[in-house]
């Protein structure tokens, strides 16, 4: 029976005394308790409720154009005011979420599953697979990730399919490498080599004993890389490789108030507030979770990244 048993405290680094506190608390009560990863929560719960129930909230139609109602100031029937071509603001900020949020949140879970298969394989097996796996997640490693973005977007052409491409065609390296790095460590752990010992195959070990302890660090990794996606969706949006007008996403919202920074300047603050409380809600979360589920977890992300 012992063999079955996934966790164990000292055989996957975890912390004993949390381990222990685990059952008598939930997760969700113990990141509600830490009051920076608390306020992370509520701003993170804030934008992607606003982005579900974004039909619902919005006053006005976000592509319906106004041409007496251009660059009108905050009121009661336009509360953020209105865009150059009379666009409500609030509703394409709304609208934008929606956008902005989904991609990156689609895009972070297809990047989690290809590191997570790649980093398992490569750590697992070793050897020439693991060479070849990791001088891959090397060479992407090597560039910038923003001036990669643009050559497969450039090359693909423009639209919201394409940059998740490209996104996804990056952003696997840095859970590839956490995954490696803990799966090396993992298969030597005495109940995998006992496991392997009474005839377990490669299959049953990686599933039922390896990737259930490889999950608290990938989860905080996510919640940390996720805001990195939204500034990598808001930044291709600027550059006018994202979503097509006039659909609404905050970096074409930032792109296309550039123009009116002096006359009105809170059509670019809106959006860029917007990201910018979004990613720091997502960073607050992330090290909560970090140090919930185990402080020294911050190392081995830190490390990978």
């Amino acid at each position: 029976m012992a063999l079955d048993t996934v966790t164990r405290p000292d055989d996957v680094g975890l912390d004993p005394v949390a381990a222990e506190v685990a059952p008598h608390r939930s997760l969700l009560r113990r990141l509600v308790e830490d009051r920076l990863a608390a306020i992370g929560l509520v701003i993170v719960l804030f934008f992607v409720l606003a982005a579900i129930f974004a039909p619902l909230l919005t006053p006005h139609d976000p592509s319906a154009v106004n041409a007496t109602g251009k660059l009108l100031s905050s009121s009661w029937d336009h509360p953020l005011g209105t865009d150059e071509l009379g666009r409500d603001t609030l509703s394409r900020l709304l609208f934008g979420a929606r956008w902005s949020l989904g991609a990156a949140f689609v895009a972070c879970l297809i990047v989690m599953a290809i590191g997570v298969v790649v980093g398992t394989i490569a750590g697992y097996y070793g050897g020439w697979v693991d060479t070849v796996l990791m001088r891959v997640v090397d060479v992407l490693l090597a560039f910038p990730s923003l001036i990669l973005y643009l050559a497969i977007v450039g090359t693909l052409g423009v639209g919201l399919r394409n940059v998740m491409i490209a996104l996804v065609s990056i952003s696997w390296v840095s859970y590839a490498r956490v995954v490696r790095g803990l799966v090396v460590v993992l298969r030597e752990r005495g109940y995998v080599r006992a496991s392997r010992a009474l005839g377990a195959r490669d299959r049953r070990l990686m599933w039922r004993h390896i990737l259930p302890n490889v999950v608290p660090p990938v989860v905080v990794l996510a919640s940390l890389q996720i805001g990195g996606l939204i500034l990598s969706l808001a930044a291709l949006g600027f550059f006018g490789l994202g979503v097509t007008p006039p659909t609404p996403e905050w970096g074409s919202m930032i792109n296309q108030s550039r123009l009116f920074l002096q006359t009105s300047p809170a059509l670019m603050i809106w959006p860029g507030l917007a990201i910018s409380l979004t990613v720091i809600g997502f960073n607050l979360v992330g090290d909560g979770l970090r140090d919930v589920l185990d402080p020294r977890l911050g190392r081995v992300v830190g490390q990978g990244a």
